[in-house]
């Protein structure tokens, strides 16, 4: 199997105009160059670092279009719904973007692989500011989370081709540099993005936390149509015009909406044993089998089944739907934590959390030098063991503690899973050409984005039946001061006027045991990563590359 090059063209000039040696042309593994021969290993030269330099801050501007997304809405949500109401669906403008960014992964992928990166970047940059517009003009709740999901359309693209273009710019030993810089990315993003909404909502309109993608986005959008070239499909395409999936596309987003819908809504808008939880859980499992057949007797499959058969690809799947599962603990139910039990105020919770995206980048920069020695394999599981001991060392921390303990732990975190992650992704990525890589990429990303919907709604219903076990177990001196049902007891904490000092305290320690409960079940999860890894993967990932491999 030989790859393609994506070509790389500096200011002023043009693809056409290159040498035709290698500082015009990245290197990736398996291809590059001219169709058919290796990529030279000189293709990392200064000359084509500078190449490369505005196509990498395309991609990072994009990437910050979908980082900044969440952290920067989650900020202005009261004056958002304080203008348009419906507080009661006002949850969607997160889910319905995450229903769309997950189901249309896999699609994109496919898309990218069959007719290259650049138009399916392109589209996804597009749609994803023609939803921005459409949100910053939204009349009413509804409206609002309409266009988030044009929003998240968009977003599946951009996340996904994202990183695909990145592995194919950049050979294996390069490719942490690009990984550590998409990875800052996020960083940023989780710190700047709630103040950057904040002062939006505050003292401009929240209208703007979507209009100041615009801008970013037209950049982005800029620098990839002029200085992103791929080679002509022609040249290594088969003769026959591509065929595209529609059945398969259309069953994978039908199967994977309705569960994430089922995910979402359960337990929050009915019961998980309720009627409508059981036939949409069933309805899910029919689609899934009805998406199995469509794509065993497609030509050319939206998700083709080597992506499982192949053990690499497999295990890299299961682990990191393994992380995004345990990702919940920390990104959803520390900061109630922080200002539950802690008693800290909005911002100083959030960096509690942040401190975690502080390290993360910094270790993934610095695990090439323990995949380049030891394999991507074992240095992953070396991350994964260390953070299921940092997880567990969290329900360890005294009552009520002071910041800098679980802050620590988040540190702590951050660097294990960098350790993590990285190597896993670098590593999946480079097993296959340039062919398969978007589909591998996206299939890895979707796994993970499942993961955090399962984890949202598994860990939800731990921490609800927590607190409603120790609300039903509550002394009868303080029963009758206590909220009367789960939804209260956020709202009766942040008033303590409305509690008794011992009813208060009993809240507190409830909460403290109930996200400790959570904490357990991200170590759990972190053990299944790790179970995934030792039984499932092999224990050298087969590189595809001209050089030695680093496993």
């Amino acid at each position: 199997m030989h790859g393609e090059g994506i070509l790389v063209s500096g200011t002023g000039s043009s693809a056409g105009g290159s040498t035709g040696n290698a500082d015009s042309t990245s290197a990736i593994p398996g291809g590059g160059g001219a169709p058919g021969r290796p990529a030279a290993p000189g293709g990392t030269s200064a000359h084509a670092n500078a190449r490369r330099g505005p196509v990498v801050a395309a991609l990072m501007l994009g990437m910050a279009l979908a980082a900044l997304d969440g952290t920067i809405v989650s900020t202005a949500v009261p004056q958002i719904v304080g203008d348009l109401g419906g507080f009661a669906v006002f949850s969607w403008l997160f889910s319905g973007y995450l229903l769309a960014v997950t189901v249309t992964l896999p699609v994109y992928g496919k898309l990218s692989d069959t007719f290259g990166r650049k138009p399916v970047l392109i589209a996804g940059i597009v749609l994803f500011l023609i939803g921005s517009l459409l949100c910053a003009c939204a009349w009413n709740m509804g409206s609002l989370i309409a266009f988030r999901v044009v929003q998240g359309l968009g977003g599946g693209a951009i996340q996904g081709t994202v990183q695909t273009i990145a592995a194919d710019l950049y050979p294996l030993k390069e490719r942490p540099k690009i990984q550590a810089k998409l990875s800052t990315v996020w960083a940023v993003s989780a710190v700047a993005g709630p103040a950057v909404g904040g002062l939006l909502a505050a003292y401009a309109d929240w209208r703007w936390i979507f209009l100041i993608n615009l801008p970013v986005g037209a950049t982005a959008l800029w620098l990839i149509v002029r200085h992103l070239h791929e080679p002509s499909r022609a040249k290594t395409a088969a003769a026959s015009r591509p065929r595209i999936d529609w059945a398969g596309a259309l069953a994978v987003f039908a199967c994977g909406g309705l569960l994430l819908f089922a995910l979402v809504q359960g337990g929050v808008a009915w019961p998980w044993l309720s009627a409508p939880s059981l036939a949409l859980f069933g309805a899910s499992a029919l689609l899934a089998a009805a998406t199995v057949v469509i794509e065993r007797r497609a030509a050319e499959p939206i998700i083709p089944g080597w992506v499982w058969r192949r053990r690499t690809i497999a295990a890299v799947n299961l682990a990191l739907g393994a992380l995004g599962l345990l990702m919940v603990a920390p990104t959803v139910f520390l900061p109630t934590y922080a200002q539950a039990v802690l008693g800290l105020g909005p911002i100083a919770a959030g960096f509690v959390m942040s401190v975690m995206t502080l390290s993360w980048p910094v270790s993934a920069a610095l695990s090439q030098h323990a995949y380049n020695r030891i394999g991507f394999r074992l240095t992953a599981i070396i991350g994964i063991a260390c953070s299921t001991v940092i997880l567990l060392a969290f329900p360890l921390l005294p009552f009520p503690g002071a910041a800098w303990q679980p802050a620590l732990i988040m540190l702590l975190l951050g660097a294990a899973l960098g350790l993590f992650q990285l190597p896993l992704i670098v590593g999946v990525q480079s097993t296959v050409g340039y062919a398969e890589r978007g589909t591998t990429t996206a299939s890895v990303l979707f796994c993970r984005q499942v993961g955090q919907s399962v984890g949202a709604a598994l860990f939800g219903a731990v921490a609800n039946a927590t607190l409603a076990s120790r609300l039903a177990a509550a002394p009868d001196g303080i029963r009758d001061g206590l909220p009367g049902d789960l939804d209260s007891v956020s709202h009766a904490l942040a008033d303590p006027g409305s509690l008794t000092a011992e009813a208060a305290d009993y809240l507190r320690r409830a909460v403290d045991t109930a996200v400790d409960h959570v904490y357990i079940g991200a170590a759990i999860a972190a053990v299944l990563a790790l179970l995934a890894l030792v039984f499932v993967a092999p224990r050298r990932f087969p590189v595809i590359t001209e050089e030695t491999p680093a496993d």
